[in-house]
């Protein structure tokens, strides 16, 4: 009896061992522990200290400070700059003359009465009364002047954007070899802080219109390129099938199939251009850009919180307006209603009435006795609660102390934590969370991304920055989860925080550093503050959208066996929510990232610090690594937190 039992003990414990090996997660923990085993131990014993090993590093100072000579060497008199980047340059600052000469002989009456009528026929009556408030706000303000300047420049940025944004998407979408490969390059074009491509920027074009418009068109493209893929490769298989059973060329499949069923898509990635182009406008004034973004950015350096204001308050208008008039034209694309076709002729006919009118009265300039003054308001409201909440709030401890605490809690010992870990170890967590939530290429590259900052030579000021990250996403992630669950659950809630969330999420992210630093002093706590504030509102609608999407059959399913409110939105709403809530992950470590390294101005350090330093001393080296290190440390945290397609649709 005990002979027999002991090979079947031993069968059971065999079969137990094959069961937990056949679950995914537990077999590929498995064998990453294998590969550690053999592995460690070597890279141990050749580089035993737990920082980055310098013999494993690559010095690119040399190399990319004669680029920098040779570019500045030859920029005025090498044919590439002379046949290639000066032709560019031209047809950059002929575009954007033209569109603001057209603009200034319009007159503020014209461009409101244009404004409001486009956005009558494309949103409604009502959008179109908050648009004509918007622009005569900016006039009120005393912003009319900048606010045409940064107009122009948006209108050439965000064709240029949207023209090459759609070929870029047309070619993934229509090939899973170009989209494989454009993935890369658009995560790159997002990822990498503006103040890094801003230098090699300015070194070919120089400093003004042309090295704006450019450096917005990097940044703004990528949205426009990726949901124009989406919505080529999602569309319904089964209507490319039945177009294509009636003998249509590719051609025509894509011009009568393809592109209609993209529609929504499309017009979401023109919505998304314009709010990722207005919000490079301060960031482009850096290098010359002019309009609303040079007045945030000179009232800014003078600590001038209300003219920053005024001027910031105008650009949060522009993005509004065209986020809800771009969001409303898309909704009525499905609508067949029959129009007017008389109405646009009459109300364009009524626009061009009201610019003649103001050219003959000669008032096309927005007169100065209309102006209302904010600065000073503001700047007296900043002082008071700089006086009364930075320090000695009875109990609770003013912000200082707030900003004191967490860093030393939080920021203090994460960062100490990641550094302290040897470099080894910090591939195998990234190596075994890319991998439990994609695949073995995913976790291949997330470690590769990992292991080229280490390789760049910024290993302790990636992590550093990293732990500023990992701290502001927390923050950011309870917050937003927590609203947007709210919003979710009710329709007043939305409706309150839309508004506070349209301003959040277009206000400029130097605006936030100004405030934030008067409140909570220099350091990087507040870097972490100015972070949470941005990219808070995409995580708050991206939760809210993904709950309200969940199948209502499935609820009511639920609420038929008896299942309380709580039970619905942990059992159900959650789960099914889970695509859209690893959205919002991914978006808010994206969003965290991009503010986290402008909070390098206010003592955030790190690689904030280098990139900015690199630009302001023209140091091409310093600014270069800094942004790739930052576009390494975005491409792993996009791997480890947004599940391959494969998986996702597997989890789902």
């Amino acid at each position: 009896m005990a002979t027999a039992t002991a090979p079947l003990g031993h069968n059971g414990l065999a079969d137990r061992a094959r069961t937990l090996l056949r679950h995914r997660a537990a077999g590929k923990l498995a064998l990453l522990a294998l590969v550690a085993a053999v592995i460690v131990p070597v890279l141990n014993a050749r580089w035993a200290s737990g920082t980055w090993p310098h013999a494993l590093t690559v010095d690119l100072t040399d190399p990319l400070g004669k680029v920098s000579t040779w570019i500045i060497d030859n920029r005025d008199s090498h044919p590439l700059f002379l046949y290639f980047f000066g032709y560019i340059s031209n047809a950059v600052v002929l575009s954007v003359r033209a569109v603001y000469l057209v603009l200034l002989a319009a007159g503020w009456a014209g461009v409101t009465a244009v404004a409001a009528l486009v956005a009558w026929r494309a949103a409604g009556v009502r959008l179109a009364l908050g648009t004509a408030v918007a622009f005569l706000t900016c006039g009120l303000l005393g912003m009319w002047i900048p606010t045409m300047q940064t107009l122009a420049l948006m209108v050439v940025a965000v064709l240029a954007s949207v023209v090459l944004g759609a070929l870029l998407g047309l070619a993934a979408g229509l090939s899973d070899r170009t989209f494989r490969a454009l993935r890369p390059v658009l995560d790159t074009m997002q990822v990498l802080p503006a103040f890094a491509y801003l230098l090699p920027v300015v070194l070919v074009f120089g400093i003004g219109v042309p090295a704006a418009v450019l450096a917005t068109v990097v940044y703004a493209a990528p949205p426009m390129a990726r949901l124009t893929a989406l919505g080529l490769r999602g569309a319904d298989t089964g209507v490319m099938e039945a177009v294509a059973s009636l003998g249509a060329t590719a051609r025509q499949r894509l011009l009568t199939a393809r592109l209609p069923l993209a529609r929504k898509e499309l017009l979401l990635g023109l919505n998304q251009t314009i709010m990722m182009a207005l919000s490079m406008a301060v960031i482009a004034s850096v290098i010359g850009a002019g309009g609303l973004g040079d007045r945030v950015y000179q009232a800014l350096a003078s600590v001038d919180v209300g003219a920053a204001l005024a001027a910031g308050i105008p650009i949060v208008l522009l993005a509004v307006v065209l986020d809800r008039v771009t969001g409303a034209a898309g909704e009525r694309l499905g609508d067949d209603s029959p129009g007017n076709p008389m109405a646009w002729a009459y109300a364009l006919a009524a626009a061009v009435v009201v610019a003649i009118a103001g050219r003959l009265a000669g008032r096309l300039d927005w007169p100065d006795t209309w102006t209302v003054h904010i600065a000073e308001p503001v700047n007296q409201a900043v002082d008071w609660m700089t006086n009364h909440l930075y320090s000695g709030v009875p109990y609770i401890g003013g912000t200082a102390d707030w900003a004191g605490h967490f860093t030393t809690w939080i920021l203090d010992p994460l960062r100490d934590g990641l550094q302290w870990l040897p470099w080894w170890s910090v591939l195998l967590i990234v190596a075994a969370l890319a991998w439990l939530i994609g695949t073995w290429r995913t976790a291949l590259t997330a470690v590769l991304a990992m292991a080229a900052i280490g390789v760049l030579g910024v290993w302790k000021p990636s992590l550093d920055t990293l732990s500023q990250v990992l701290a502001a996403v927390a923050v950011t992630l309870v917050l937003g989860f927590a609203i947007g669950i709210a919003a979710a659950r009710s329709a007043r809630v939305e409706r309150l925080l839309r508004p506070v969330l349209d301003v959040f999420q277009t206000m400029p992210q130097f605006v936030y550093l100004i405030p934030v630093v008067a409140l909570f002093g220099v350091g990087r706590a507040p870097a972490v503050a100015a972070a949470v504030v941005y990219a808070l509102p995409a995580v708050v609608r991206i939760t809210t959208q993904g709950l309200r999407a969940v199948d209502p059959a499935a609820l009511e399913a639920a609420r038929s066996l008896g299942a309380t409110s709580g039970q619905q939105l942990r059992q159900v709403q959650l789960p099914l929510a889970r695509p859209a809530l690893l959205l919002a992950v991914n978006q808010g470590v994206v969003l965290v990232l991009a503010v986290v390294i402008i909070g390098g101005l206010v003592g955030g350090g790190a690689l904030g610090y280098d990139v900015v330093f690199g630009l302001a001393q023209g140091d091409l080296a310093t600014g270069l690594v800094g942004g790739a290190a930052i576009v390494c440390l975005g491409l792993m945290l996009d791997r480890v937190t947004q599940p391959t397609e494969r998986r996702a649709k597997k989890g789902a």
